[in-house]
């Protein structure tokens, strides 16, 4: 049954076939039903065989009367969604994007600020210009994607906005915060947009302004700070609604007791602080905030509490409650919701996708990823509130509740009174000239080859082979076989064409006249080699060039591959180590090579009497067959057939034969077996080649640092450091190639028997015979009045010491004095395992273990005596808050001298000063004297020395003055491949 032309071939339909063969009820009747879902590639379905036409025609059976048979048809049409078929445009109107990864974040959003048509027309609007490319451009690609969301019939790509961005193929698999790059996103093109028409237009959507004021209670003093918004960050935890965060943004700080504010001559006063908001933007852009950090589990949390947000939203309410006393009261604030933008998933990741009516009409749409869909709101507003959900599992089975991790985090409201501007139309006048014909010319282009694939079945290729393709091929692009298909001529030819027709398009074509031409046939052999099999015949001339492929080639790929020749020749030449063609002979299956020898030495331009070895090339994969050929045998004795391929070359001596590395036919082909390309990369930059080589497994490490060194323009090879390649991880391994450590290439390349392709690089200042005579050691510095460490690396003689180190490291670094005294520290996880001498030899270090930090030593330190001790103080905290089992320490540890009698009010005031904290956090810390992973709390007024002076303690590190607080510094996975929260790493826009 042909698809009717009102229905969309790509919409889904289940069909129902009732064929009843007579109208009557009396009469028998012979049913058959069949379910289908019509789409693009199946347009028709049926029956092959209903029934037997000897039933049909059995007049005892009554199927035809007066020679007449009726079939009756039923169709049933039902409407389903699938995902494979369905269409968004046809259903929606709007097309989705797609997803190249981890982009659902930014999906989500450029659907929200296409479908703000204000912000389309500005975009449309940015300067570009027709020699601009969407890849490098921001404003070009975005003009091209919000214009294909326009007018294409299916999802639109994402690549060029992302490639514009700067962002590589990496980045597209990091999940990012929507809100984030919606400021990025916004302040880039705010940028891109100064001294131009549009100049200004985000901050006229977008910007809105709040005052954060502190007015004093018993005198009149009142200060206030101005600052412009353009997304309103709302708190969730404690909230059940909007309405209840904007309360809690606005809510009054009370300043009194000890928390009083200093009003400059007025001295500490009781006050109130707050802030409220002078004006709206015509674009709300609230985000929910939905990740917070909980002490309890030491990391970020997502709040997953029901929330709920109103269609309407009133600003105005109460009075005005929410808005400063200069604020134009004159302006409605009165909300209408127009998109909500919501994350599926914990903190560790999920998926972004969004709620949007682009007209404010009741109709919502969801936009995820490449799939739009209608949406009922008001089936969708309780589960994007959040919260718990309470389910019935069965009759005899108490009903249980779960949280629902699909809810809204970001609200977009646009102001009743600022509709008409926002929701603007967009007519071709908005669009630039060049824009519009790019992008039709881009959308004919698709629709050629979507013309092209649909026809697709009635073509085939034919690849047709010329002497001038071996010439140019062999030698060059191969050594092996005859010739790359992939470069050598292609037609398409319609498969009914007849042969005779295709000759002239071949006479035409390589000007050959169609009498001259004789076409040979390729077959694929037992080894797998490609060779003509046998010259086609009349008959097989005479056919289609569908009906050739079919009859006379059995391989399962639509072409057909030709050729008119049958023996081929190839010259190698020791000296230069090339391979060449040479040319083709026909030759008499009983005659012997020996009677073509000077016809050979005449193809190769030798004289005619010159001593030429001939091998046959038999196949190469998965290793190399070459077998020489006894010149006094017959070719049918030597085994040659049609197609075969001979490789000559001249006899050499012995003496020869030994200063070359491939003498002969054998080796070289040998030889070119073993090469591959290498992608070289920068140590600095392991995610991206530099530059690639064609190498030999066997190379030496010689030769491969060599011709690295020669594509680098480095005057010593030996300056060159190569490090190998973890197929695991896929970085650099963690040390690099000892100078001349491995035999070859192939040593480098090998991971736990797994080859690679990647080598890093990195130039040296000196030779790496030299620097392995070195020890470098990287360390940190630590400066006496910075907190800020610094990293460097120490270069040295093995047999140095440490006060070696701290000498050299002295010209390297800032001192607060120059006569500041250095020492080196061994730390591992966050202890001060040793304080090295300064006779400590270097090569007895490990750096690889410890972290190596030096600083400088107090002048406090050079009185230290009796009634004085050196501390370790360290930060920690309880990796459980409840249970306060475990220790966990974090940050830098230092050293503290302290005296006989000092109480830690008096060292917690050194030690504040030391890190430079500020008084409110400072407050929040707790002190505790900890000895063998045991924390004893201290007060003020108790005494450490006493403390550190007592026996019984193995290592000085196992007792120390605890720094109880909050982590504030991320904790980063232990393992590269755990998943990042949300939050670890900054989007950036590059360009």
């Amino acid at each position: 049954m042909p698809l009717m032309p009102s229905w969309d071939h790509d919409e889904e339909e289940d069909v129902n076939i009732f064929i009843p063969e007579a109208m009557e009820l009396e009469a028998p009747i012979s049913i058959e039903e069949a379910k289908h879902q019509l789409n693009a590639g199946e347009s028709s379905w049926g029956f092959t065989s209903f029934m037997p036409l000897n039933d049909l025609y059995d007049t005892s059976r009554g199927f035809i009367i007066d020679d007449t048979c009726v079939i009756k048809v039923e169709v049933v049409i039902y409407r389903a969604m699938d995902q494979w078929f369905y269409d968004s445009k046809d259903e929606t109107g709007y097309v989705g994007l797609k997803n190249q990864g981890a982009t659902c974040y930014m999906n989500s959003l450029l659907q929200m600020l296409f479908h703000i048509p204000y912000f389309r027309k500005v975009v449309y609007h940015m300067p570009t210009s027709a020699d601009d490319e969407p890849s490098t451009s921001t404003p070009m690609a975005l003009q091209s994607l919000f214009y294909k969301l326009e007018h294409n019939e299916n999802s639109v790509g994402t690549k060029d906005l992302t490639r514009s961005f700067g962002w590589e193929t990496c980045d597209a698999f990091l999940q990012h915060d929507v809100q984030e790059l919606n400021r990025v996103l916004c302040e880039n093109l705010e940028e891109k947009m100064k001294g131009t028409v549009v100049e200004g237009a985000i901050q006229d959507l977008f910007e809105g302004h709040h005052k954060s004021y502190i007015e004093c209670i018993n005198v009149d003093y009142k200060s206030g700070r101005q600052e412009s918004l353009y997304d309103l960050q709302l708190d969730v935890k404690g909230c059940h609604d909007v309405y209840a965060s904007f309360d809690k943004y606005v809510e009054v700080e009370h300043l009194d007791g000890d928390n009083k504010y200093n009003a400059g001559q007025h001295g500490l006063q009781d006050a109130k602080k707050g802030v409220l908001f002078i004006d709206f933007p015509p674009v709300l852009q609230l985000h929910l905030k939905r990740f917070a950090y909980d002490i309890v589990q030491d990391g970020m949390v997502k709040i997953n509490d029901r929330y709920e947000f109103p269609l309407q939203l009133d600003l105005d309410r109460d009075n005005g409650r929410y808005l400063s006393p200069e604020a134009d009261r004159r302006v409605r604030n009165l909300y209408t919701t127009h998109s909500v933008l919501v994350h599926s998933g914990g903190v560790h990741g999920g998926h972004y996708y969004a709620f949007i009516r682009p007209t404010l009409s009741s109709q919502w749409y969801k936009f995820d990823d490449e799939r739009v869909t209608k949406e009922d709101m008001t089936k969708a507003l309780n589960e994007l509130y959040g919260g718990e959900e309470e389910t019935n599992p069965g009759i005899n089975n108490a009903p249980f509740k779960f949280t629902r991790h699909s809810n809204a985090y970001m609200l977009v409201y646009i102001r009743e009174s600022d509709k008409d501007k926002i929701l603007c139309d967009i007519d071709e006048s908005d669009i630039s000239e060049h824009l519009r014909e790019r992008l039709k010319r881009e959308q004919k282009e698709k629709e050629l080859k979507k013309k092209e694939k649909a026809e697709a079945h009635k073509y085939m290729i034919v690849k047709v082979v010329t002497d001038e393709d071996f010439a140019q091929q062999i030698g060059r692009d191969i050594c092996f076989d005859l010739v790359d298909d992939a470069k050598v001529k292609s037609f398409r030819v319609q498969k009914l064409k007849s042969f005779h027709t295709f000759k002239e398009e071949i006479a035409s074509e390589f000007r050959a006249p169609v009498y001259f031409q004789r076409f040979w046939l390729w077959g694929k052999r037992q080894n797998q080699t490609h060779r003509p099999i046998r010259p086609m015949t009349l008959l097989e001339e005479s056919y289609s060039v569908g009906l050739l492929k079919e009859l006379s080639i059995k391989d399962q790929n639509d072409e057909l591959k030709l050729f008119l020749e049958v023996q081929r020749q190839k010259l190698y030449e020791p000296e230069k180590g090339e391979l060449r063609y040479a040319g083709r002979l026909f030759v008499k299956s009983y005659g012997k090579p020996a009677d073509i020898l000077e016809k050979l030495n005449e193809l190769a331009g030798y004289a005619p009497d010159e001593e030429i070895e001939l091998f046959e090339e038999i196949k190469f994969e998965p290793t190399v067959s070459c077998e020489y050929i006894d010149k006094r045998l017959t070719f049918s004795s030597n085994q040659l057939e049609d197609g075969d391929i001979i490789c000559y070359q001249k006899s050499l001596p012995a003496q020869t034969r030994r200063q070359l590395r491939c003498p002969d036919v054998p080796s070289f082909l040998e030889y070119q077996h073993t090469l591959q390309v290498i992608h070289f990369r920068s140590l600095e930059r392991p995610g991206e080649d530099e530059f690639c080589l064609q190498l030999s497994n066997l190379d030496s490490y010689d030769e491969v640092v060599e011709r690295v060194a020669n594509q680098l323009r480095v005057d010593d090879p030996a300056k060159v450091r190569l490090t190998s390649h973890n197929i695991y991880s896929q970085q650099p391994k963690a040390h690099p190639v000892r100078y001349r450590g491995v035999e070859n290439l192939l040593e480098m390349l090998l991971h736990y028997d797994q080859p690679s392709e990647i080598l890093y690089f990195e130039v040296l200042d000196i030779p790496l015979p030299e620097l392995q005579e070195l020890r470098i050691l990287k360390l940190a510095f630590s400066h006496a009045e910075k907190t800020e460490l610094e990293t460097r690396s120490i270069r040295l003689p093995k047999e140095s010491t440490v006060g070696d180190v701290l000498e050299d490291l002295r010209k390297k670094v800032e001192l607060s004095r120059p006569s500041a005294e250095l020492r080196l520290l061994g730390i591992f996880s966050h202890k001060i395992y040793k304080i090295h001498a300064s006779s400590d030899k270097i090569a007895t270090i490990n750096d690889h273990r410890w972290t190596l930090r030096a600083e400088e030593i107090p002048e406090e330190e050079k009185l230290l005596g009796l009634s004085n001790c050196l501390i370790h103080v360290y930060h920690f905290m309880y990796e459980d808050a409840q249970n306060r089992t475990r220790i966990q320490n974090f940050g830098e540890p230092f050293l503290l001298m302290i005296s006989d009698g000092e109480t830690l009010c008096h060292i917690k005031a050194r030690v504040q000063n030391k890190l430079q904290v500020r008084d409110e956090e400072f407050s929040k810390w707790k002190f505790a004297f900890v000895s063998c992973g045991r924390a004893e709390y201290l007060e003020d007024s108790d005494t450490l020395f006493n403390r550190f002076q007592r026996s019984g303690i193995r290592f000085p590190w196992e007792q120390y003055l605890g720094l109880e607080h909050i982590n504030k510094t991320p904790r980063r996975p232990a393992a590269a491949y755990q998943y990042r929260t949300l939050h670890d790493k900054p989007v950036r826009i590059y360009n």
